[in-house]
């Protein structure tokens, strides 16, 4: 069975959502038609029944009230039958005087006779006439006779002659006197679909509903197809691109488009992947000058054993000598390597208040008689003057700050021209949170480095070009080591150039306090 991708899994639950909304929209749009066909065909009906209105509105006119239809059911009938009426006797048998003349009907002379006059009102009459009122006798009866669900009710919308069962539901016209609402004519909506013509209306409407929902159905899921491809095709690339850096090709890139989020994780992949590249090239190039760096040692062993073997030279003092020299070369490069691979938490020692300016003292004057050898004044008036105010104090370990500025020492000692200078310098200063900080600099002269060899200087086994001689220089993991070590103490080191026309190392570390007396 093949793996489900992410984009057939969002492309699989889009359509499920998909379809489950086609369907709650299918079902609640049928029975809304099937619920609202009746309250709209009542209220098409009732709108053609303004004429009625115009009759209620007499009526009240003629009244004063509501009172006369609550009583009088023959006279809903005959209102709805468009008949105005005979004017009803009263208890001394006379007629009611208070009726207008349109409520008045001339006597048929049998009951074939003529039909009744219609009223003069706002609305004319049906241009067929108004029929008997017995002629409707058996459609009155049904139950979904358009008389038997036309009712009028009062302006609080109480009941006044019909059968209304629920006036609210039902559809209504107002009847008004002047700008005040004295009543409603109300219609009642259809309880069901009772005849073959409503059923293969809705039945109608209903596919089409169906079909509509299944066109838009369709659409959208041919649109999500698309829109899936489409946003996760940058994943599948970044996918492969991930397997290919996987199998060691560091250069894939993938490509960026627009500026969302998976451009900017296309855009992030890529900054690792140079970063990756740019860490391949370094390690094969630190591995190819390790390489260098332990076979020029063995070489110079091979090269004196195999002339002791040929019978070339002889084993006396200055062979033995020269072998040492080269053992304990190899030795102190292996030192350097591991020195320089530690990581912050191989602290030999734990840290305790240290004084730095002691320990560099120190190393100046373990030093100061290979620099008067070399003819490289050194300048440590700045260190004295500082000393002498006040010892500022770090928290760090004494033996590893010690080797810092030995190591910084050796370099100007390997590197620096004869007859030249070394300046040091010291000062303190706050930092950005207030603490304070001490300031050591290393001035040397000549020979300089480039400016695109200065950041370099603290790559492992990098030298400059005019320093490339190792029988002069160092192993070239010594600022390393010290960029490593500073570090561990919270410190910073870094390289400029000296107005001395050499380098300006200059380094920094957190005190514990401003400054404390020796």
């Amino acid at each position: 069975m093949s793996r489900l991708t992410l984009s057939k899994k969002i492309f699989l639950a889009l359509a499920t959502l998909l379809l489950g909304v086609l369907l709650i929209f299918a079902g609640f749009s049928i029975l809304g038609l099937q619920r609202g066909l009746g309250p709209y065909v009542a209220e098409i009906e009732i709108r053609r029944m303004n004429w009625l209105v115009q009759l209620l509105k007499q009526h009240y006119a003629t009244n004063g009230s509501w009172e006369r239809l609550r009583r009088d059911d023959d006279a809903w009938r005959r209102l709805q039958m468009g008949d105005a009426g005979l004017a009803q006797p009263d208890a001394s048998g006379k007629t009611d005087s208070r009726l207008p003349s349109w409520y008045a009907r001339r006597p048929p002379s049998d009951r074939g006779g003529e039909p009744p006059s219609w009223p003069q009102l706002d609305t004319p009459p049906p241009p067929f006439g108004l029929p008997p009122p017995w002629l409707f006798l058996g459609l009155r009866e049904a139950a979904d006779s358009l008389v038997q669900r036309l009712g009028v009710v009062d302006a609080k919308g109480a009941p006044v002659a019909g059968m209304v069962s629920d006036p609210k539901a039902s559809a209504r016209l107002p009847i008004q006197q002047g700008h005040v609402v004295v009543g409603y004519l109300v219609l009642a909506p259809l309880e069901g679909l009772e005849s073959q013509a409503d059923r293969a209306f809705v039945a109608r409407q209903s596919g089409i509903v169906a079909l509509t929902g299944l066109a838009g159905l369709a659409f959208a899921l041919v649109l999500s197809w698309l829109l899936a491809r489409r946003w996760f095709s940058p994943i599948d690339a970044l996918t492969q691109a991930a397997q290919d850096v996987a199998r060691g090709r560091a250069g894939i890139r993938v490509p960026v488009h627009g500026s969302d989020e998976l451009a900017l994780l296309g855009s992030t992949f890529n900054d690792m992947a140079e970063r990756l590249d740019t860490v391949e090239a370094s390690r094969r190039v630190w591995l190819a000058d390790v390489a260098h760096e332990l076979r020029t040692p063995l070489a110079a062993m091979r090269a004196e054993i195999e002339a002791l073997q040929d019978g070339v030279r002889s084993f006396d003092d200055r062979t033995a000598l020269r072998l040492h020299r080269q053992v304990m070369r190899l030795g102190h490069l292996v030192d350097d390597l591991r020195s320089s691979m530690r990581e912050p938490q191989d602290a030999l020692a734990p840290f305790a208040p240290t004084y730095p300016l002691v320990l560099l003292k120190e190393a100046v004057t373990m030093t100061r008689d290979r620099f008067a050898k070399c003819g490289i004044e050194v300048d440590a008036t700045a260190i004295e003057a500082l000393a002498a105010k006040a010892q500022p104090m770090v928290e760090g370990d004494a033996r590893r700050l010690h080797q810092v500025f030995m190591n910084l020492l050796e370099n100007t000692l390997s590197y620096t021209d004869a007859s030249g200078q070394l300046q040091l310098g010291a000062h303190t200063e706050a930092m950005d949170g207030g603490q304070q900080q001490l300031v050591l600099q290393f001035d040397d002269s000549a020979p300089g480095v480039t400016a695109e060899e200065l950041p370099r200087l603290f790559e492992r086994l990098f030298r400059g070009e005019a320093s490339r001689n190792r029988e002069t220089g160092g192993s070239g993991l010594g600022l390393s080591i010290c960029r490593a070590t500073v570090e561990e103490h919270g410190g910073t080191i870094d390289a400029a150039a000296s107005p001395l026309g050499g380098v300006r190392i200059t380094l920094t570390l957190p005190l514990l306090n401003k400054a404390v007396l020796p």
